[in-house]
C-alpha cells in the first residue's frame, strides 16, 4: 500500500480523495493555485504545495511542476481526480518515467478512448450498438453529404471534446455550415485536435452511463448504471443511480455491453461507458468512454456501499484482490441522487460567478447525506476554474424517499455572497418531469426558473443593507450596532409595508443606485427627498408603490436637505444574519451583502412569499413624516463628562448656545462638528494623555458627543465602543435618527432635556410608529446642573464611586480618581461579574473601561432610579467580597510588523482630512520618542518588542497613533465560534497613548476579555 499520495486536482474531488486517504492512513499531498490558498483541500491535506498564480494552464495543467512536487514530497503515486490531467496520456507517461504511479488507466487506453471517432471504431469492432454517424470529416462538403444520408437533426462533435465542449446541434444544412469551422476551432483550442464527426440527433434521448472497473487483465465489471439526463448545455446537473423507468432488459444489456467493451482492451482501474438511450424507440447507442473517475461517482458508491477512490488506490498498488469476487459481493440498495451546486447565475444564462462567499452553511451529514465540497464562509471563489462548488448526494430506500431527503438538504443549505444555482436546484427537484423520472437530455431547455430578486445595475455612492435595531449585544467587545442611520424613516417604511421591525432594507447615501426587479412586489421610499424614477416615471415618497417584474428604479441624487434615503421592500431583503443582524458594517467588513457597499452586478434576494402586487390602503398621517432640513435641533442629556471636572462652566454654556456646523469629514462612524475651541478646566489629560480632552479608556454611549482634541464628534452607529475622550452630552434615543440626515454644512444646536422627558419622548415615538398615530408628548429644556446622578463615598465602599448619566440608555460607573490604578480596574471588573450573576429585566450590556463600567439598559423597561438602587445593592455585597476576587488569565502572542506602510498611509490620510498640526504628524514614531524622552526610535522598538503587557483594556480604538500592525492582512490570529474566518487587517493596530499601550481592532464574542491578559509581541519582517 502507498504511504503518500499526491492529489493533482482541486475543489470537491480533492477533499473527497483526501478523506479516503485519511481512512486508509495514507498521507496526502495537495497542490493548489495561489487563488485556492484558502480552499478546504489545502487545509485538510498533510502537506500542500503552491503551484503559483494564474489559471489552469499555469497551475493544475502544469505537468512538470506537479511531477516535480511529487518527487520533492516523496509521493509514490498521483491521483488525478476528474478533469485537468485525469485523461492526459502524456502526463501518465511522464509519471511512469519519473517512477511515480498514476492512479488510473494506462496511457494507451486513454489514447484509444480519448478520441471519439477511435472509440466508435473500437465499439464497432466489439459489436456495441452505434448511433448512425460518420468517421472524421475532412471538410464541410463531406459533412453536408453525410448529414443528408443520416437525416437532420444531427450533432456535430469534436472528436477530442468533453464536458459538453465542441458539440453543436444542427437542424438544417445552413446551421451545419455555420457551425463547422467554429466546432473545429473549439477542438483545436481546447483539446489540440480539430477533428470532427457527425452523429444522428435523438430528440427523446436519455443519457445513461455504466460504472466500470477493470483489473487490466481482461476482467471488467459493471457496477450499476446512472441516469445523467438532467443537463443544460450538455453539462450535467442532476445524476442518480439506478436510472429510473429503464426497462430491465435494456439495463442488463447496457451493463453487459459496457463490460464486454472494456474487457476487450484489458481496461485497468475506474472508467465509465456512456450510452444514449432512445426513450421512444427503446434502444440504446454507444456514446463514449470516460477513462477516469466521474463527477457523479458518489451515487454509485451510495447504492452499492463502496468507495471507488479506495478501489482505485488498491488497484494501482496491486492490493485490490479478485475483481469478480468483489463484484459478486455487491448488492444494490435503494436509490441515490446527486445535484451539482455551481457558482453560476441561472438568470444570466448560467454565467459563472466569482467572488466572496460570506456565508456557507451545510446541513449535518448522515449515512444518507454526503456533501463533497471545498468551501466555507470567507472563501473567495476564483474566476480561473470550473465553478463547481459542491455535490450534494442523498440516499433513500426508494427514489421517492431520496427526493424527500434531497429537498430537505437543499432547503437547509445556505450559500451567500455570489450567485449560485442553489435556488434553481430547489425549484428543479420539484419539477414534475424530474419527479416522475421522465428526464431527457434537452428537457431543461424548457425549464422555467424565476427567482425573486433585485439586480443591482449601479451601486450608488454608499448603498448598504441595514436593519433595525441593528447588531445589539456586542458593544462590550467593540462591535457597534450599525443599522439604519435614520432609523425613524427606515422603521416608517417597514411599518407601511407591514414588515417586521427587523426586515432589512436599502440605505442610500447622497447618490442612489439603479435596481431591476425580477418579480412583482411592493416598495416604500422614505427618508430624504431623492431623484427617484420607476421606468422613467417619478416615484413618490412615503407611499406604497407596486412593482412589476422587469421594472427598474433609478435613484439619483438626494436633494439639498438630508443625506440618506431608504428603500424598503415587502418581506425585506434576504441576507444572512451576522451576529444577530443583517446590517452592514463596512469598516468591519461583515454583515449585509458581503460586508460592503453594493456595486453593479450584485444580486439581492427577496422573500418570494411577499412578492405580489396587491396594494393595501395605508394612509400616512402628515405629522408622522420626518422633517428634514439643513437646520437641526438635537435634544441631549448633559454628560457623562461636564463642568467643573473637565470643562469650564463657560465651555458648557458655549457648547449649548453655539450653532455648530457639520464638517465634511463625517460618516456613519461619526459626525464631526465645526465650532469654538473649549477653554478646558485642566491643562492636560494627565496620565491619559497630553491633551485635556484625554481620559482613561472608557465606553461611549450611542450618540455621544466626544471631543477628540478640540473638535467634537457625535458617535454614529458604526463608531467605536471604547475611547479616551471626554463627552459633554449624549443625543437622546428618539433623536438619533436625525444624525443620519446630517450633511456637510448643516447647522446644529443642542438642547438639554431631562432623562425622564427623554424616556417619555421615546415611548411616544415608538407608539406612534406602531399605531401610525400622531399623539404628542410635552417636554422642556432643563437646567444644566451636573451629569453626575449619584455618588457613593470611599469611606463606606473602599473607593469613591461616581455614577454619570450617558444619555437615556447608558450609565457610566467610575471608580476612584483619574489614576491608572490596577485596583480600580479590578473593582470595575468585580461589579461586571456581579451584575452578570445578578441581572434584572431591562439590563443589557456591560462594557468595561480602565477604571469604569458602562451599563447599557432599556429605559423603557428599567428606570434609572431602579438601576441605581440595584447598583448600590451590588456595591454593598462587593465590599464584603473583594478580598476573595480572582480573575482568569492567559497569554496572547501577536505577530507585528514595524512601521508598516498602512500606518504611514493612515497618518497621511489623517494629515490631509483632519488636521496637519497634530503632534504625532508627520511621524508617530518620532512623536512617541519625543514625549517619552527616548534617544532614538530604536529605543521605542526595543521597548515594544521586549516587554510583556498586562492588558488593562482591549478595545476598538487607539489612544494615539499606531506604531505597528500585523505582518499579514490575512494572518489568522483568533478563531471564534461566531466568525471562524476572522482575519486581522491593517486596521487592527497597536498604539501608545499616554503611559500605556493599546491594541485596537475588533474581535468577535468569545475572544478577549479585558483583564488579566498578558500580551507578548514579536517583530516580523515582510
Amino acid at each position: 500500500m502507498f504511504t503518500k499520495v499526491l492529489i493533482a486536482n482541486r475543489g470537491a474531488i480533492a477533499t473527497r480523495i483526501i478523506r479516503t486517504l485519511k481512512k486508509l492512513h495514507i498521507q496526502s499531498v495537495a497542490v493548489y493555485a495561489e487563488s485556492d490558498t484558502e480552499s478546504l483541500h489545502v487545509r485538510l491535506a498533510d502537506a500542500s504545495y503552491c503551484l503559483g498564480d494564474g489559471g489552469a494552464a499555469q497551475t493544475y495543467l502544469d505537468r512538470q511542476k506537479i511531477i516535480a512536487i511529487a518527487v520533492q514530497s516523496g509521493a509514490q503515486a498521483i491521483h488525478p481526480g476528474y478533469g485537468f490531467l485525469s485523461e492526459n496520456s502524456q502526463f501518465v507517461a511522464e509519471c511512469k518515467a519519473a517512477g511515480i504511479i498514476f492512479i488510473g488507466p494506462t496511457a494507451e487506453q486513454m489514447l484509444t478512448f480519448g478520441l471519439k471517432h477511435k472509440a466508435r471504431e473500437l465499439a464497432h469492432a466489439a459489436n456495441v450498438p452505434l448511433c448512425p454517424g460518420t468517421d472524421l470529416l475532412t471538410d464541410i462538403h463531406h459533412a453536408t453529404q453525410a448529414a443528408q444520408v443520416i437525416g437532420y437533426p444531427i450533432m456535430l462533435k469534436s472528436t477530442a471534446g468533453g464536458g459538453g465542449i465542441g458539440m453543436q446541434l444542427c437542424n438544417t444544412e445552413a446551421e451545419l455550415i455555420a457551425a463547422f469551422d467554429s466546432v473545429k476551432r473549439l477542438g483545436k483550442n481546447n483539446f489540440s485536435d480539430d477533428g470532427v464527426f457527425l452523429e444522428k440527433f435523438i430528440a427523446a434521448a436519455r443519457h445513461i452511463e455504466v460504472q466500470i472497473f477493470g483489473d487490466g487483465k481482461g476482467i471488467a465489471v459493471a457496477i450499476g448504471e446512472r441516469d445523467c439526463s438532467s443537463q443544460r448545455r450538455n453539462q450535467k446537473v442532476v445524476e442518480e443511480c439506478p436510472a429510473p423507468n429503464l426497462p430491465e432488459n435494456q439495463r442488463q444489456a447496457m451493463l453487459e455491453t459496457a463490460e464486454k467493451l472494456l474487457a476487450s482492451v484489458n481496461y485497468s482501474n475506474a472508467g465509465t461507458v456512456e450510452f444514449i438511450y432512445d426513450a421512444k424507440e427503446n434502444t440504446f447507442y454507444f456514446l463514449e468512454v470516460n477513462t477516469r473517475l466521474q463527477v457523479e461517482h458518489g451515487v454509485t458508491e451510495k447504492v452499492y456501499g463502496i468507495d471507488l477512490v479506495e478501489w482505485m488506490l488498491l488497484q494501482a498498488c496491486g492490493d485490490l484482490g479478485n475483481l469478480k469476487t468483489l463484484r459478486n459481493k455487491l448488492t444494490a440498495r435503494g436509490a441515490a441522487i446527486q445535484v451539482r451546486v455551481y457558482a453560476e447565475d441561472p438568470v444570466r444564462d448560467f454565467q459563472p460567478c466569482a467572488g466572496l462567499l460570506s456565508k456557507v452553511s451545510w446541513p449535518a451529514t448522515t449515512d444518507d447525506l454526503r456533501i463533497d465540497h471545498w468551501i466555507e464562509s470567507g472563501i473567495e471563489v476564483p474566476a480561473f476554474f470550473d465553478p463547481l462548488l459542491a455535490k450534494i448526494i442523498v440516499h433513500g430506500d426508494t427514489r421517492e424517499n431520496a427526493l424527500i431527503k434531497l429537498t430537505k438538504a437543499l432547503n437547509e443549505t445556505e450559500l451567500y455572497g455570489i450567485e449560485t444555482n442553489l435556488g434553481y436546484l430547489r425549484t428543479l427537484i420539484k419539477d414534475e418531469v424530474l419527479v416522475q423520472g421522465k428526464m431527457t437530455t434537452r428537457y431543461l431547455n424548457q425549464f422555467n426558473y424565476k427567482p425573486a430578486r433585485i439586480d443591482v445595475l449601479q451601486g450608488g455612492t454608499q448603498t448598504t443593507l441595514q436593519d433595525y435595531p441593528g447588531r445589539r449585544g456586542y458593544w462590550h467587545v467593540g462591535v457597534p450596532p450599525s443599522g439604519a442611520f435614520d432609523n425613524y424613516s427606515f422603521r416608517l417604511g417597514n411599518r407601511l409595508l407591514n414588515n417586521t421591525d427587523a426586515a432589512a432594507g436599502i440605505e442610500i447615501t447622497l447618490q442612489g443606485p439603479s435596481l431591476k426587479f425580477s418579480c412583482d412586489t411592493k416598495i416604500v421610499l422614505t427618508g430624504a427627498t431623492i431623484d427617484a424614477k420607476l421606468d422613467g416615471t417619478m416615484l413618490e415618497k412615503n407611499v406604497i408603490t407596486a412593482i412589476k417584474a422587469g421594472q427598474q428604479i433609478q435613484l439619483g441624487r438626494i436633494a439639498e436637505a438630508g443625506a440618506r434615503s431608504y428603500l424598503c421592500v415587502a418581506g425585506g431583503i434576504q441576507c444572512p444574519d451576522y451576529l444577530g443582524a443583517k446590517s452592514t458594517f463596512t469598516l468591519g467588513q461583515f454583515g449585509g451583502h458581503n460586508g460592503r457597499a453594493l456595486r453593479a452586478g450584485d444580486v439581492l434576494a427577496l422573500d418570494a412569499s411577499a412578492c405580489n402586487p396587491e396594494l393595501t390602503s395605508v394612509v400616512l398621517p402628515e405629522e408622522l413624516k420626518p422633517i428634514i432640513s439643513n437646520m437641526w435641533q438635537l435634544r441631549v442629556i448633559y454628560g457623562p463628562h461636564g463642568a467643573p471636572d473637565f470643562f469650564t462652566a463657560a465651555d458648557i454654556t458655549t457648547f449649548f448656545n453655539h450653532e455648530w456646523e457639520v464638517h465634511y469629514n463625517s460618516s456613519r462612524t461619526g459626525i464631526r462638528l465645526i465650532g469654538p475651541k473649549p477653554e478646558w478646566a485642566r491643562k492636560s489629560g494627565g496620565e491619559a494623555g497630553m491633551h485635556p480632552s484625554n481620559i482613561h479608556d472608557n465606553a461611549y454611549a450611542f450618540g455621544t458627543v466626544d471631543f477628540t482634541g478640540d473638535m467634537p464628534v457625535i458617535l454614529g452607529p458604526d463608531g467605536p465602543s471604547l475611547g479616551g475622550f471626554v463627552c459633554p452630552a449624549t443625543v437622546i434615543s428618539a433623536d438619533l435618527w436625525k444624525l443620519g440626515q446630517l450633511r456637510a454644512g448643516d447647522k446644529i444646536s443642542f438642547v438639554a432635556i431631562s432623562i425622564q422627558d427623554a424616556v417619555r419622548i421615546e415611548r411616544n415615538q415608538n407608539s406612534n410608529l406602531k399605531n401610525l398615530a400622531t399623539d404628542h408628548v410635552e417636554w422642556s429644556e432643563c437646567l444644566l446642573t451636573s451629569p453626575i446622578v449619584a455618588k457613593l463615598p470611599k469611606e463606606t465602599y473602599g473607593e469613591s464611586i461616581t455614577y454619570r448619566a450617558a444619555g437615556d440608555h447608558f450609565l457610566l460607573v467610575e471608580y476612584g480618581e483619574l489614576e491608572l490604578d490596577i485596583r480600580l480596574r479590578f473593582r470595575a471588573h468585580a461589579l461586571m461579574q456581579w451584575l452578570q450573576k445578578n441581572s434584572i429585566p431591562g439590563l443589557h450590556e456591560l462594557t468595561p473601561g480602565i477604571r469604569s463600567l458602562q451599563v447599557h439598559y432599556n429605559s423603557q423597561e428599567l428606570s434609572l432610579e431602579k438601576l441605581l438602587s440595584h447598583l448600590h445593592h451590588g456595591e454593598e455585597e462587593l465590599t464584603q467580597q473583594l478580598a476573595q476576587l480572582s480573575v482568569p488569565s492567559r497569554i496572547v502572542h501577536i505577530p507585528l510588523s514595524w512601521d508598516d506602510e498602512a500606518c504611514q498611509q493612515a497618518i497621511q490620510k489623517y494629515t490631509q482630512s483632519v488636521r496637519s498640526n497634530a503632534p504625532w504628524c508627520p511621524s508617530n514614531l518620532e512623536f512617541i520618542r519625543r514625549i517619552n524622552g527616548l534617544n532614538s526610535i530604536q529605543d521605542i522598538k526595543d521597548i515594544v518588542f521586549n516587554a510583556a503587557y498586562l492588558v488593562m483594556g482591549l478595545g476598538d480604538v487607539y489612544l494615539g497613533a499606531p506604531v505597528a500592525t500585523p505582518i499579514d492582512p490575512r494572518h489568522r490570529l483568533v478563531t471564534t465560534k461566531y466568525n471562524p474566518a476572522r482575519t486581522w487587517t491593517a486596521e487592527n493596530s497597536v498604539g501608545i497613548g499616554g503611559s500605556y499601550l493599546c491594541v485596537y481592532g475588533m474581535e468577535g464574542p468569545g475572544g478577549y476579555q479585558f483583564v488579566g491578559r498578558t500580551l507578548q509581541m514579536w517583530n516580523r519582517h515582510r
